[in-house]
């Protein structure tokens, strides 16, 4: 695996970092900024609209030069408004910071993708999709708690400082001059795996210089009409809006379902966490079957409803998911990228658009759907449905697949 995958990598475990860190900071926001602590809960939805409106039109920014440089400027603007938030004493100016980092973290995803992939090569593009998503899970299981250490012993301000000082190193090697070298761990001949290229992916180009860039990106919209895509992108909301509807309210299970002390949410969350790294590596490393994994998932969600009274139960089932959920979102991930090979500077936007509306919508259906039932468990139950029409989803899609060949293997004769 080409090495300077893994420097990108370095950057979304600061990025992912920076996305979920606010579930550990707001006490500490809303004392020093005299507001609400749900007007500081608020900056984690801001964050989120940051991602969903940022990834395509980031996209669309990153794709009118070359990659190196568009990732070089959405990590330099990530770190200077992480250092604005931390010497701001405005919850306005904070909250503009958050969607500003949550754009150019978008733009910095959209670009990386594809990116990543093309570096890595065909036969590795999976891995290369897992060792950035990987930077997400890791941020989960290791950054959001030492940021919520270190916020709870410096402030909030530090996180802030940290984050930023997080992305140095992936910044220092992306300045670098284009010629600059870095070996490939495994040895292995990849092509570009040598070096860092500069050159821009085939659809941001004009090809033979007659094309402008908007006629390119045009076109690449336009893949969008594919059915197969479409149904791939849906299934990544839903899958990715279950995983967060039972994952924000994992806590409240625990305390108010389970009745369990609040001081092992931590270790919950934490298994959940490791779950997600496991299951990102494993759709690295092989090929699930979507439909199968997809019937799994509905299962375990429903049995996670069910048992979820259980301390042994609830923390076996957390792994379970965390693991189940992120092998399938980044497969899903892989077949958006596969699907959208004539798009290679939208298809990376495609799908990070589509992950960030499952994280934003999840969330706030399980709220409804709790608040109307008056038991945490009504989010596990909305993980359910999402599942299922995700499953109904991509069913459909594989038996419509499965069909068309056949028609065409037979010339269309019954």
């Amino acid at each position: 695996m080409p090495f300077f995958v893994h420097v990108l990598g370095l950057a979304v475990f600061a990025q992912g970092t920076s996305e979920f860190m606010l579930s550990g900071l707001v006490p500490g926001l809303a004392r020093d900024l005299s507001v609400s602590p749900s007007t500081a809960a608020g900056l984690t939805s801001a964050y989120a609209i940051g991602m969903i409106v940022g990834a395509p039109l980031m996209a669309v920014l990153g794709a009118r030069g070359r990659p190196r440089p568009a990732l070089a400027g959405f990590l330099t603007a990530f770190v200077v408004v992480h250092v604005v938030g931390a010497l701001t004493t405005d919850v306005a100016v904070l909250y503009a910071t958050r969607v500003a980092a949550a754009m150019a973290n978008a733009g910095f995803l959209a670009v990386a993708l594809p990116y990543a992939a093309a570096l890595a090569g065909p036969a590795r593009q999976a891995r290369a999709t897992a060792v950035l998503l990987s930077g997400v899970t890791l941020a989960c299981v290791v950054g959001v708690p030492a940021g919520a250490a270190l916020g709870e012993h410096l402030g909030w301000r530090w996180v802030f400082r940290a984050v930023a000082a997080l992305c140095l190193p992936a910044l220092a090697l992306l300045l670098r001059p284009a010629r600059a070298t870095f070996a490939d761990r495994e040895g292995d001949p990849v092509p570009g795996a040598g070096e860092v290229p500069a050159t821009p992916p085939p659809a941001a180009s004009s090809g033979d210089g007659s094309r402008p860039a908007h006629h390119v990106l045009r076109n690449e919209l336009r893949t969008l009409r594919s059915r197969p895509l479409r149904a791939a992108l849906v299934s990544g909301a839903l899958v990715n809006g279950a995983t967060f509807a039972g994952f924000a309210f994992l806590a409240l299970v625990a305390t108010d379902v389970t009745r369990l002390p609040s001081g092992i949410v931590p270790a919950l969350l934490a298994t959940f966490g490791l779950g997600a790294f496991a299951g990102v590596t494993l759709a690295g490393r092989t090929t699930l079957r979507v439909p199968l994994a997809l019937g799994v998932l509905v299962a375990a969600w429903t049995l996670f409803a069910l048992v979820a009274a259980h301390p042994v139960a609830l923390f076996v089932l957390a792994a379970v998911q965390g693991t189940l959920s992120f092998a399938l979102g980044t497969t899903l991930v892989n077949r958006v990228l596969r699907l959208a090979t004539e798009a290679p500077s939208l298809s990376g936007a495609f799908a990070t658009v589509s992950l960030n509306i499952g994280a934003f919508a999840g969330p706030l259906l399980a709220a409804a759907v709790t608040a109307n039932a008056g038991d945490p468990r009504g989010a596990l139950w909305t993980s359910v449905v999402l599942s299922a029409l995700a499953a109904a989803l991509t069913g459909r899609a594989y038996v419509t697949g499965a069909r068309a060949r056949w028609e065409g293997a037979s010339g269309g004769r019954e």
